[in-house]
This record gives structure tokens, C-alpha cells and sequence, in this order.
């Protein structure tokens, strides 16, 4: 591996003249082009300690190899994330699926109805067939917290 130091050249008329590719490098912009490859399918040897690509046959630059494993490791963990909210959202509806399944079971029996939580009141078929009336959830939850001793 050679030495690539910025070298500075000084001139008879005592200017001192940066050449526009160091200037690039000393900012952080690189000197090489942007490769076509995206390397996705690296290979490492860890006696070597060398990173490639199977598919160009180039070596992968540290930096590039490192920006690859943390988008793929982001997109899994944004995929990952996304399969518990739906799981979570599954559990809720499953929940009021358990319910409405509960309340039309009580329902189908002939010499009892089920009755609301809070009032106690028998919940009749008839009550809902017609339209619904509905209370907020935060508002039916207050109440109904009020209303316990």
C-alpha cells in the first residue's frame, strides 16, 4: 500500500498551488469514480482481512461494505418492526373478535341475554338492529372508572 499524503508543491514565484484532486480528498470527497456494482454479494477472508465482491471480483472499500450491512441491517429492523405492530394489531381485532363472538353466543341461548359491565342492564339483539348508538372510549372509560367504589 503506498503512502498518500497530501503534497504540497511550491513554486519559483513562491505560490502555492494545491492540485484539485487533493483538495477533493482533503475535504472527504474521494478521488475514485462510483462504481457500478453494488456490491451486494461481499465476501470476506478473515486471514486475508479482505473484503470482495463476487460478482466484479474488485475489493469492496471498508467504508462501502460497513454502509451496505447497516442499510440491510436497518431495512430488517424497519421489517422487523413493522410484523410486530402487525401482530400487535391482530392481537387487538382478535380481541374484539373474541367478544363479538362471546356477546352472539350469549345471544343464540334462549332464557338469558348478556348484560352491559358497568350497568348491568341485559343487552338485547333488538338495541343493535336498528342503529348504534356509540360514547367515546376515553369518556365510556372515565365513567365507568367513576362508577366503581
Amino acid at each position: 500500500m503506498t503512502d498518500e499524503r497530501i503534497e504540497e508543491q511550491q513554486y519559483v514565484g513562491g505560490v502555492t498551488v494545491v492540485d484539485i484532486g487533493d483538495l477533493r480528498v482533503a475535504r472527504g470527497m474521494t478521488r475514485r469514480p462510483a462504481s457500478s456494482c453494488r456490491h451486494a454479494r461481499m465476501n470476506y477472508d478473515p486471514r486475508e482481512r479482505r473484503v470482495w465482491c463476487r460478482d466484479c471480483e474488485k475489493d469492496v472499500d471498508a467504508f462501502d461494505a460497513f454502509t451496505l450491512l447497516v442499510e440491510q441491517y436497518d431495512r430488517a429492523y424497519k421489517h422487523i418492526n413493522k410484523k410486530i405492530e402487525e401482530v400487535e394489531e391482530a392481537a387487538r381485532f382478535q380481541c374484539r373478535s373474541i367478544a363479538a363472538k362471546n356477546v352472539d353466543e350469549v345471544w343464540r341461548r334462549r332464557k338469558v341475554v348478556p348484560a352491559c359491565p358497568s350497568c348491568g342492564h341485559g343487552l338485547f339483539p333488538e338495541d343493535f338492529a336498528g342503529s348504534v348508538s356509540v360514547v367515546g372510549k376515553e369518556f365510556a372509560k372515565a365513567r365507568r372508572k367513576a362508577a366503581k367504589p
